[in-house]
C-alpha cells in the first residue's frame, strides 16, 4: 500500500461527510498519514472476520457491502460510491470485519489506520459527532429493511428502493446510480425475475421512465 500523493488525500479528505468539522491543520496532518489502494473490480477489499486496522474512503469507483445466507446466497447490504467510507465501527470496538466489502469496478480508495483515526475522534468531538450520526443512519436504513421485508411485497420493497436510490434534480427525481436488476434483488430479498417484471410493470403504469442512462421517478 503505497502513500497517497499529499494533494490527493487532502482533496478527498475535505469532501468527506465524516471529517466535515477538521480545521485544515487537521485534515493536513491526516493527509499525510493515509495510504492509498488500488482494487479490481471483483477484488475483495476487506472480507467478514478480517481484523479490522484501517478506516476506507473511496476514491472513485464503486463498491457493495455483502454477507451471505446460510445457503451462500449474496445479500447486499449497502452500495457505495466516491467519498463514502466504511470500516468505522470496528475501529471503535475491536471487533472484526462483519461484512465483505467488494470493488464494482476498478477503484482507489484512501486508507486510514486505527491509531491515527481514534487520536483524530479522541482531539475532534466534530469528528465523533459525525460518527455518530453515521452509525444513526445505518441503524435506521437497516430497520426500513427489515420493516420492508416483513411489512412490504417485492413491488413495495422495489418502489421503496428506488425512492432510496433517487436524487433530486432540476425537479425530477432522479436515480443515478447504476445497480443491476440482480443487484437489486440481492438488496431487497427477492429473485432478479421478480424484480424485472416489477421494473417492467412501474415503467408500464408510468411511475417510472429511462431518460438515456437515468431512470426517472414520474409518480411517488
Amino acid at each position: 500500500m503505497a502513500m497517497v500523493t499529499h494533494g490527493l488525500s487532502l482533496v478527498v479528505l475535505r469532501n468527506v461527510p465524516l471529517f466535515a468539522g477538521l480545521d485544515e491543520g487537521e485534515l493536513e496532518r491526516l493527509s499525510k498519514v493515509c495510504g492509498r489502494r488500488r482494487a479490481e473490480r471483483g477484488e475483495f477489499v476487506v472480507r467478514a472476520g478480517d481484523s479490522t486496522d484501517s478506516l476506507y474512503i473511496l476514491i472513485n469507483g464503486r463498491a457493495k457491502v455483502t454477507n451471505s445466507d446460510e445457503e451462500g446466497r449474496e445479500i447486499i447490504l449497502a452500495m457505495l460510491g466516491p467519498g463514502e467510507s466504511f470500516g468505522e465501527m470496528g475501529l471503535i470496538d475491536g471487533s472484526p470485519r462483519s461484512a465483505d466489502v467488494v470493488a464494482l469496478e476498478a477503484s482507489e480508495l484512501l486508507v486510514l489506520g486505527r491509531d491515527e483515526f481514534q487520536r483524530c475522534m479522541k482531539d475532534n468531538f466534530q469528528v465523533a459527532l459525525k460518527l455518530m450520526q453515521v452509525l444513526v443512519r445505518r441503524l435506521r436504513e437497516a430497520d426500513r429493511k427489515i420493516e420492508s421485508l416483513a411489512l412490504l411485497d417485492v413491488y413495495g420493497r422495489v418502489a421503496r428502493l428506488l425512492l432510496e436510490m433517487s436524487e433530486l434534480v432540476d425537479g425530477k427525481r432522479i436515480v443515478k446510480r447504476k445497480v443491476s436488476k440482480q443487484d437489486m434483488a440481492r438488496m431487497i430479498g427477492a429473485s432478479r425475475e421478480m424484480v424485472s417484471k416489477v421494473v417492467r410493470d412501474l415503467e408500464l403504469s408510468g411511475y417510472i421512465a429511462y431518460e438515456g442512462d437515468r431512470l426517472v421517478i414520474t409518480g411517488e
